[in-house]
């Protein structure tokens, strides 16, 4: 787990990220293009915050927001199955496609609708699961941030009745609802992103902010008639 003594000198948890949602190119000129390499860099990075929430319970949730940047099965029933999938190798389902027409896949969204257009629909269903995994995640720490007599446990459980829990069956809800209870009290879980909490908060309301924009659209894209499988 990564703590505060592992980062530089009055580093935080922001400078360990291979990439930071605020490093992320959005092309405003292009209809708010997001660059593709970078986007699933940073989604990958994002997972390792559910290390520093440190239980074992998330380990679901990780598997399946890094499963939808690498396979995941067509059926929602082995949607969150994070037992059977292996980690490593992150990012392939999305990268599978980007190698496979990397000219056509700059961005997310030009990814998305040329493999639409090949008649096929992998990356783009993944897509669809990771945004949903990348909302769930920035709802509840934007809530908490908002709320400082909230514990990290109810904004993760409401952030999961706005988002992920309609879509999920019920085998997986109870997985989710155990890692909701197992989340660590905010008095342990913000010292971990940082000794200078000024600063981590400053920090952590950036990466956020570039998280919640990114998200709102792609959602928008993924909405559109044309972006249907």
């Amino acid at each position: 787990m990564t703590s505060p003594t592992s980062y530089p000198p009055g580093g935080t948890f922001f400078d360990t990220l291979r990439r930071s949602f605020t490093q992320v190119p959005v092309n405003a000129d292009k209809a708010n293009a997001i660059a593709t390499t970078e986007f699933l860099e940073a989604a990958e990075s994002l997972t390792t915050l559910f290390d520093v929430l440190g239980s074992v319970a998330f380990t679901p949730v990780k598997s399946d927001m890094t499963g939808n940047i690498k396979v995941r099965q067509a059926s929602e029933s082995h949607a969150l199955n994070g037992n059977g999938r292996e980690i490593d190798g992150l990012m392939q389902k999305l990268r599978d496609r980007q190698l496979a027409a990397p000219a056509d896949s700059e961005d997310i969204q030009s990814l998305v609708m040329n493999e639409i257009k090949a008649k096929k629909h992998t990356a783009a269903e993944g897509l669809t699961w990771l945004i949903r995994g990348l909302e769930f995640t920035s709802l509840a720490l934007s809530t908490n941030l908002a709320t400082p007599g909230e514990e990290l446990s109810t904004s993760f459980r409401t952030a999961y009745g706005s988002t992920l829990k309609q879509h999920h069956s019920f085998m997986v809800k109870p997985i989710f609802s155990a890692a909701m209870s197992a989340t660590p009290y905010r008095k342990d879980f913000y010292p971990k992103l940082g000794a200078d909490q000024d600063k981590m908060q400053h920090e952590l309301r950036l990466w956020l902010a570039a998280l919640e924009t990114q998200v709102a659209v792609l959602k928008g894209f993924l909405d559109r008639k044309e972006a249907k499988w």
